[in-house]
């Protein structure tokens, strides 16, 4: 039996839980925690297992990932969460909702997708991950650490208008995520395939893109959110992948528009 994931948590009212990217941990929402908390929200932000005292979970994988994050809901005795996924955060957040409707409100997928090593090639998907892991470990295989990875890693992902503090607490998050965790989360990520779960996302959904994200095109983001009943896409322009803490002004704004909107009716059920 794990413990349950730590976590930091600021404010009262409704619960919006974010969930970090595989860089990241509770930092890495520094700007949305402070700003959720003083709109009247109970803001949380969590480490994901392995990350800063949180447990790491044996197998590492989506399903245990996302059960860790309902164990956390059902502790925060809410009666449901409005989910904040980034990144990889973004895919635990569309895991637990294909498991959980019944737990999650509303959601929020910032630079992220439905799946992951896709290939549309020929070359199988199997392959194609292995390459990938190799070339984001290598560095750590040459003796490198996770400190040296931010400084390499991070500059590529931000774009040209990006808030340099932020920048700044991208790295130093990264920095700190454990080497063997790293690893556990990529092998993990790419197993990711949730495309066929996202036409049963029945609750509001604001999916943001950053201009010059590389990672989650916004290309993308705006294809799931086609394929998502009741969403909508924003793209935040001059960021990268990192935009919460690039433009978390920006990002901020668009969060709390969301937020404030009425629920809409419930939808008629498809099945």
């Amino acid at each position: 039996m794990n413990g349950l994931p730590t976590f930091t948590v600021l404010g009262d009212g409704p619960t919006v839980l974010m969930l970090h990217g595989i860089g990241g941990g509770h930092l890495a929402f520094a700007p949305q925690v402070e700003t959720l908390a003083s709109a009247g929200y109970r803001a949380v932000a969590w480490d994901m297992p392995g990350y800063g005292r949180s447990a790491p979970i044996e197998p590492y994988t989506f399903k245990g990932l996302a059960q860790s994050c309902i164990d956390l809901i059902d502790a925060l005795q809410c009666a449901d969460v409005i989910l904040l996924g980034h990144s990889m955060g973004g895919m635990v957040a569309q895991e637990v909702i294909a498991r959980r409707p019944d737990k999650v409100s509303r959601l929020v997928l910032a630079g992220t997708s439905a799946a992951f090593g896709r290939r549309s090639d020929g070359r199988s998907a199997e392959s194609w991950a292995r390459q990938f892991i190799g070339q984001r470990t290598a560095p750590l295989d040459e003796g490198k650490t996770m400190a040296d990875m931010a400084r390499l890693l991070v500059p590529q992902m931000v774009g040209p208008g990006s808030l340099p503090e932020g920048a700044r607490l991208a790295e130093h998050c990264m920095a700190g995520v454990p080497a063997a965790t790293y690893r556990r989360a990529l092998e993990c990520l790419v197993t990711f395939d949730r495309q066929r779960a996202l036409a049963d996302i029945r609750v509001p959904t604001l999916l943001i893109g950053g201009e010059f994200d590389r990672v989650a095109a916004p290309a993308v983001m705006g294809q799931m959110a086609d394929a998502i009943p009741r969403s909508r896409f924003e793209q935040i322009n001059g960021v990268g992948h990192l935009m919460n803490l690039e433009a978390p002004e920006a990002f901020d704004a668009l969060v709390l528009d969301f937020l404030n909107e009425p629920a809409p009716p419930p939808l008629a059920d498809a099945h």
